[in-house]
């Protein structure tokens, strides 16, 4: 996403870790999840902070002396905070409205110009996320419904039924608990005194 390192200070770090806390919530409702709403705005209220830009041609505008700059975003600037509370984390409602007149025309949804490069480099998360959304693939893009597990994972299955990234570890670990579970209460049943 960017071209040579650069520093990432200490509010773009908490910037980056509200973002992801509320994508990574999103992430576990195709697996049975209930997100945590607090989380999911503040990642609406981490995407204001990274405006994106409609453009016909997919690539923003060379030198615009009306673009964001690191103070913040100009008129011109589309922030990307209309969320939709069923959908998750913002940024799909202004990318669906860009993408709706113009998919297949070259319409594109970029990062503004003029953010600093560590913030655009998290706009193009939120374009990424956007995408998915759009293509409606945001489903299958899946956090591990083995909740100790950090792992997020592409579902493939054709009705999008998998909930585990794998079946073999966390999908055996969350059979075996529920079997002993059962089992304990099976057994405590047969034990109790008369």
């Amino acid at each position: 996403m960017l071209a040579r390192p650069h520093h990432a200070g200490p509010d773009d770090l908490a910037l980056a870790l509200r973002l992801r806390g509320g994508l990574r919530e999103r992430l576990g409702v195709p697996v049975g999840d209930q997100p945590a709403a607090a989380l999911l705005a503040d990642a609406d209220l981490a995407l204001r902070e990274l405006p994106l830009l409609a453009t016909v041609g997919g690539a923003p505008p060379a030198a615009d002396p009306t673009a964001t700059t690191a103070t913040g975003p100009t008129q011109d600037a589309a922030p990307a905070h209309d969320a939709d509370p069923a959908a998750g984390v913002g940024a799909e409602s202004a990318a669906a409205e860009t993408a709706a007149g113009g998919a297949g025309v070259g319409l594109a949804l970029v990062p503004a110009p003029g953010l600093p490069p560590v913030r655009r480099g998290l706009a193009a998360v939120a374009v990424a996320w956007s995408e998915l959304v759009l293509a409606g693939d945001a489903a299958r893009l899946k956090r591990c419904a083995e909740h100790e597990c950090a792992w997020v994972f592409w579902d493939v299955s054709k009705n999008r039924s998998r909930r585990w990234c794998s079946m073999r570890v966390c999908g055996n670990r969350n059979k075996a608990r529920r079997f002993a579970a059962k089992r304990a209460v099976a057994s405590s049943a047969t034990t109790r005194p008369n």
